[in-house]
């Protein structure tokens, strides 16, 4: 069930794929894998746990994602995620900013695989959860096929059987996180070469897939896709995923999937969750629609007023029914004339 989950999965990104944004991609998608914000291990252990890795039950299938080196830390959080009801527990091999750097994890691990086969082992070993690695296919100036293979085999050693490959090196010094999203070129043959040579193991790809078009052309290759920014910034994508790779499925339309969002947007709001923090995630939803610029105005100014309410998007979604009857009618009209 996970691992067919796992065909279409959307990425953990640092303060995008929170509670709420699952929430609201689960809206628009019931079958694909949703992944938490990298969390780090020390933060799980020592921290509110609520805070930090709490969730609703509606987001399953989802994944914890951990940052973290040291096995028995390591061990200890993925029982807790397990404990805490998680469908699976990643470890973070890719992430290239000074404050992973720091604290030894992320993707500078990929200069030592044992030390991330040691730490995959020992969370095989405390759960029951599929325990998954996400990396790059290398670090500054290691040989990527050298390197990727390396860490694929020595965890593959310690029982891990599914990867997430983002398929771009990192460089630790010199880029900053976001140009490490764009910087050096991809390099998806080295993922699909992955793939052929060990055709046991359930490879994912991740890394510059900008359309479903895109994501089935990788699976004729691999056996999952994962999507990032384009996911989050145009969310509408979302709601075509069950159909086109789960068999089947009909398409979840922006309206439709906003009236699903609308009871954990409400049950939120009671809670005492600002708005904004709420909408925030769904401002590209109609990316592409007459009006969309008007939704994205309303949510971001008037989200943020004390006691903002349903109401708010009301007058979203209003603005954006308003803009399309008027574009319509202007069609009609060049058509009559």
């Amino acid at each position: 069930m996970l691992k067919a989950a796992a065909t279409f999965s959307v990425a953990p990104m640092m303060d995008w794929t929170d509670r709420h944004c699952r929430a609201f991609h689960r809206a628009l998608t019931r079958r694909a894998l949703l992944y938490s914000e990298m969390v780090t291990t020390k933060a799980v252990i020592q921290g509110d746990r609520d805070r930090l890795i709490g969730f609703s039950d509606l987001e399953h299938p989802v994944a914890l994602q951990l940052g973290g080196s040291d096995p028995a830390e390591l061990a200890q959080c993925a029982k807790i995620a397990e404990d805490w009801g998680y469908d699976e527990v990643n470890l973070n091999c890719g992430c290239p900013s000074d404050r992973v750097q720091s604290g030894a994890f992320g993707a500078c691990l990929m200069r030592d695989p044992q030390l991330v086969a040691d730490g995959m082992q020992a969370m095989i070993e405390s759960t029951q959860l599929p325990a998954t690695v996400k990396c790059r296919i290398g670090v500054d100036d290691q040989d990527p096929r050298q390197a990727l293979f390396a860490l694929v085999e020595a965890c593959r050693k310690a029982g891990v059987t599914r990867f997430i490959v983002h398929a771009r090196k990192a460089w630790l010094k010199g880029l900053s996180p976001k140009e490490n999203r764009d910087i050096p070129p991809l390099d998806y043959d080295l993922v699909y070469e992955l793939k052929r040579s060990y055709p046991d193991l359930f490879i994912s790809i991740n890394g510059g897939v900008a359309t479903l078009d895109e994501a089935q052309v990788h699976l004729a290759h691999v056996d999952g896709v994962m999507l990032g920014r384009a996911a989050y910034h145009e969310p509408a994508l979302l709601g075509q995923v069950d159909r086109r790779f789960f068999a089947g499925e009909e398409d979840v339309a922006p309206f439709a999937a906003l009236e699903v969002y609308r009871p954990y947007i409400q049950a939120r709001l009671e809670e005492g969750v600002p708005l904004s923090h709420l909408t925030r995630h769904i401002l590209g939803l109609m990316h592409g629609l007459p009006g969309a610029r008007a939704f994205r105005r309303i949510l971001t100014v008037d989200s943020i007023a004390p006691g903002a309410g349903l109401d708010v998007i009301d007058r979203a979604v209003e603005a954006v029914r308003d803009a399309a009857a008027a574009a319509a009618a202007r069609r009609d009209l060049y058509l009559a004339s």
